[in-house]
């Protein structure tokens, strides 16, 4: 995905964001999306789990 953007338009990004938000908030802006998208993964990973687990059980179940 960041690979289509390229450098010219992550400077953008960057400045845009510098102006947006200040130099004070882009720390606190930048931890709060950090830990967001942590979040995102954590719960799309369990999701995934849950759903081959049940699979499996399936599987299992058709088996005997």
């Amino acid at each position: 995905m960041l690979s289509t953007i390229g450098i010219p338009g992550l400077l953008l990004l960057l400045l845009l964001a510098l102006l947006l938000f200040g130099p004070s908030k882009l720390p606190q802006l930048g931890r709060a999306v950090g830990m967001t998208l942590h979040e995102f993964r954590s719960s799309a990973r369990h999701l995934t789990e849950d759903d081959e687990e049940k699979q499996d059980a399936g599987r299992r179940q058709e088996d005997h």
